[in-house]
């Protein structure tokens, strides 16, 4: 697999028109089942094609019973910089509903270990409004989330998947639907906990302290190219095509042997470049870009534009501040829906 990736990152490498990085990012899966040796390799590959900024963020996606001591070690000689750590909640009930491998304890250890290599941009997932958590469970998991001294945090309401254990579970009765009045709550009060404790929430899922914004997803929102390397990758490049790669390892690896890409493309239409920049937008701290739009979509668009928005302004659903089209914070739990409202279909 490692070969593979390394001739995709050649065949590749004319895709990308900055060819000065100023991130890279590990993740897509369990990055760190790599040795810290093969991270380095790859890492090594990038540079033999592309130029990394002298304050590069090089993040590794990686699971708490990943993160032992050997394997931190070797990373910390690495150029990583930054870990992803997928925690999901510090009490071991919620791990059990969500089958995580890790336990509570693993958890906190592994954010310790890291610290103690070095590591101090951290980023954290955590889930809230679990059937097996409540409020006082929730405040208990931002409380520690601050005495470990995190500085970055992604936290998501709990969903129930097709076709995975916790949907059985609610299909047979075994567990309660998570419920949306109990996520609500819980999420506006991580809003205010966390901003309390010096943290900007710069994306409906994502607060950050300062100087420690993710640069590798701060790219996707504000819609620039980006190259996607390994199966079931995704790539764009920052206008009108996206494609992603074969999620079948067998094939890509096969494909790629002979020198052939093993991705699909798609031209993205007028159609689903406007719905994506809503959608993406109006998640953000920053917002729409009225003068973008403005620019890249059809008069019919806009009109069509314009017409949505005039209702949703007057009832203090959206505003528009500095030549932005912003969701207000307070309303940010019904982002993607207020957002949806604004599609053309």
């Amino acid at each position: 697999m490692l070969d593979a990736m390394k001739k995709e990152i050649f065949l590749r490498k004319e895709e990308l028109q900055n060819k000065n990085l100023h991130s890279l990012y590990f993740g897509g899966g369990t990055p760190s089942v790599l040795s810290a040796d093969e991270i380095k390799s790859l890492i090594d590959e990038v540079l033999k094609h592309f130029n990394f900024n002298s304050d590069i963020e090089i993040t590794l996606e990686a699971n708490p019973d990943d993160l032992n001591s050997q394997f931190l070690k070797g990373l910390s000689n690495s150029p990583v910089n930054r870990l992803s750590i997928g925690t999901q909640s510090f009490f071991d009930e919620d791990l059990k509903l969500m089958n995580r491998a890790h336990n509570a304890s693993e958890a906190e250890g592994s954010i310790k270990r890291a610290q103690d290599f070095g590591f101090e941009n951290l980023s954290i997932d955590l889930i809230y409004g679990s059937p097996t958590s409540n409020l006082e469970i929730w405040k208990q998991n931002l409380n520690k989330t601050i005495a470990l001294e995190i500085p970055h945090i992604s936290s998501y309401a709990l969903t129930v998947e097709p076709k995975t254990a916790l949907e059985n579970w609610v299909s047979k009765g075994k567990v309660a639907n998570p419920k949306e009045e109990e996520q609500n709550r819980e999420f506006y009060y991580m809003i205010d906990f966390l901003k309390d404790h010096g943290f900007d929430h710069y994306e409906v899922s994502n607060f950050a302290k300062e100087g420690f914004y993710s640069r590798h997803n701060s790219a996707y929102w504000k819609y620039q190219e980006y190259l996607g390397i390994g199966p079931s990758a995704h790539s764009y490049n920052g206008t009108d095509v996206r494609s992603w790669n074969v999620a079948n390892n067998q094939q890509y690896i096969k494909k790629l042997n002979s020198n052939i890409l093993a991705k699909e493309t798609e031209i993205l239409s007028q159609q689903d470049q406007f719905n994506e920049m809503i959608m993406i937008g109006l998640r953000t701290i920053w917002g729409v870009d009225l003068n973008s739009l403005n620019e890249k979509f059809s008069e019919n668009i806009l009109n069509h534009f314009n017409k949505e928005i005039q209702h949703k302004i007057e009832e203090g659903i959206l505003n528009i501040e500095n030549n932005h089209l912003k969701i207000p914070e307070k309303h940010w739990f019904m982002a993607d829906g207020i957002a949806s409202d604004l599609f053309l279909v």
